[in-house]
């Protein structure tokens, strides 16, 4: 195959939850880009319509879904609405994701459920129901956005956010026990686990602390947003065919130490 084909995704049906704005939204675009249909998913339904009108006006079919992910009944509402659009689901990106900032002998448990369940529960919650449908037709591709943050500690100077590091590692785990017990139906399941790279959601805290994150980032400068979307569209394509249960970072290095 060439390599080209290899990374071509014309016609796969693409699911991003959390794809109206920030690492979403680029996902969500780097996948049209590529050739997919993509429907996504958010909380707010202005933001999400908003974004869908941007990928069609750039040529990419969309579908807007507003759900809620940590319910699933809101993961079920997705599936059903996806399949009743296109019939089928190639490849699921779990994106949503919140954060809470908190030293850990302040964080409230209430803050604590509140990040586990959007992160973990909702994603593991997408995995089930999505995995379903792709176990019915022995195919599928599954990608988890998780953190370089989830892979290893982080410097208390740079952020406190232990409730988010752990639904990460927790993703993380998930991710490499999918792709064990689901590679007999021929489903893949990997992460791609990003650093702080600037967004909307981040950029409050990159102002305030990246002085100190650059410290311990080798390339020296934080990451784009869009620098994660040529990795989630490798994921998603036959140019990672023989590649599963993988937690790959994008975070400039920062892991190494």
């Amino acid at each position: 195959m060439n390599v080209r084909e290899l990374f071509d995704l014309k016609d796969k049906i693409a699911i991003v939850t959390g794809g109206s704005r920030g690492l979403g939204k680029e996902i969500a675009f780097g996948l049209g880009e590529a050739g997919a249909k993509v429907a996504i998913t958010a909380r707010r339904e202005e933001g999400l319509l908003q974004t869908a009108q941007e990928l069609a006006d750039s040529g990419i079919e969309c579908l807007p879904i507003t759900t809620d992910i940590s319910e699933a009944e809101g993961v079920k509402l997705m599936v059903v609405k996806t399949l009743e659009k296109w019939e089928t689901i190639d490849i699921l990106v779990n994106n949503a994701g919140v954060v809470w900032a908190s030293p850990p002998e302040e964080m409230t448990l209430d803050r604590w459920d509140y990040v586990m369940n959007i992160n973990a529960r909702g994603t593991f919650i997408c995995c089930q129901e999505v995995g379903r449908e792709m176990i019915k037709r022995k195919a599928g591709n599954i990608i988890n956005v998780s953190s370089a943050v989830g892979v290893a500690a982080v410097d208390p100077k740079s952020g406190q956010f232990i409730s988010y590091q752990a639904s990460k590692a927790g993703i993380n785990i998930m991710t490499k026990q999918l792709a064990a017990e689901w590679g007999c139906h021929n489903i893949r399941v990997n992460a791609v686990a990003p650093s702080f790279l600037a967004t909307r959601l981040t950029n409050a805290l990159i102002e305030r602390t990246g002085e100190n994150m650059l410290r311990w980032i080798p390339l020296g400068r934080i990451g784009r947003a869009d620098e994660i979307k040529g990795a989630v569209v490798f994921l998603a394509s036959e140019a990672s065919s023989y590649i599963t249960g993988q937690v790959i970072c994008i975070d400039g290095g920062t892991t190494v130490w």
